[in-house]
This record gives C-alpha cells, sequence and structure tokens, in this order.
C-alpha cells in the first residue's frame, strides 16, 4: 500500500473525517494542514510528508510510526543518524536480518 492508502484506511477505520484530521495535524508554525492538502496525500498527488507531520499522522491513527515512516519511503531520523556513521559490514548485516524477519 501506498502511504496515502495507509492514511485514508487508518483514517476511515477511526470514523474520522478529513477535515478532522486536517485539524488535528499541525505544521511546525502551529497552524494545522489544510483538508485539501490532506487530500491530495491521500490520493498520491503529494510526496508523503515531513518526519515531523508522520509523527503526528501515526499519533492520530494509532498507526506505527517506524511503519509510515518506511511506507514514505524514509529512514528515521535517529536510525539516519546512526548508519552515517556506521560500517558498512554492518548495515548490510542489519539489512539481511531485517529481510529475514519480514519474509
Amino acid at each position: 500500500m501506498s502511504f496515502g492508502q495507509i492514511i485514508v484506511e487508518g483514517r476511515k477505520k477511526l470514523g474520522i473525517s478529513q477535515k478532522t484530521l486536517a485539524e488535528r495535524i499541525k505544521k511546525e508554525d502551529g497552524q494545522p494542514i489544510s483538508p485539501q492538502y490532506l487530500n491530495d496525500i491521500e490520493r498520491d498527488r503529494r510526496n508523503p510528508p515531513s518526519e515531523y507531520l508522520i509523527a503526528q499522522f501515526a499519533k492520530e491513527l494509532e498507526l506505527s510510526k517506524d511503519y509510515l515512516l518506511l511506507a514514505a519511503g524514509t529512514v528515521p531520523s535517529d536510525l539516519a543518524a546512526r548508519l552515517s556513521d556506521s560500517d558498512p559490514d554492518a548495515i548490510e548485516r542489519a539489512f539481511r536480518a531485517f529481510r529475514r524477519t519480514i519474509k
């Protein structure tokens, strides 16, 4: 499923309207996102939002932030910082273990 499809499914599962969810998701300036922006995300007409907004979607929709970040095609910031300083062999072993786990 795409990031947008996951958001739609989570929102509908909780019985939340687009307008209500949009009001709950705040940009860094404290203003809510617009219902149109949310509609564009849900229809995959926009790239997935920043980790800041994804964290709020996860909370409001009772979903895992890591799951949403993966669906958005991004690495959680805490891992990205650690990956840049890690041994390439350790990273490869971690990805192999991850692939075995999700089979």
